[in-house]
């Protein structure tokens, strides 16, 4: 068994940094349905703006809004108006042909893979 890609979100912009806040990240449910994410479900979000990575899991946005908040300690390592690939993955016994979804700069999906 190995942990594989299994969902990615590309090129989303970060819309909210909130530090007061217990944790996690913030996904509109709309590319969360689209890309197969779960509510609770653990996720790698890289910033290809900073470097930064870090794992975290998602709570539900507002389904058709493109927020994409940033929550609690997070908030200090990835801000507002950065770019960010959210990561999920899943374990299996054999390779898996992750879903992909692209999204525009207000983070409104543009394409699924």
């Amino acid at each position: 068994m190995k942990f594989v890609l299994s969902s990615k979100i590309f090129k989303a912009t970060v819309t909210e940094a909130n530090v007061n806040y217990e944790g996690s990240i913030t996904i509109d449910t709309d590319l969360c349905d689209k890309a197969g994410l779960w509510i609770g479900e653990k996720v790698l979000v890289v910033s290809n703006t900073s470097g930064a990575r870090l794992e975290t899991y998602v709570i539900p946005g507002k389904h058709g809004s493109g927020v994409i908040c940033m929550n609690g300690a997070a908030a200090h390592i990835i801000k507002k108006g950065e770019e960010i690939i959210i990561m999920g993955f899943e374990l299996s016994d054999k390779p898996k042909d992750a879903k992909y979804v692209f999204v525009d700069k207000n983070n409104k999906c543009v394409k699924v893979c």
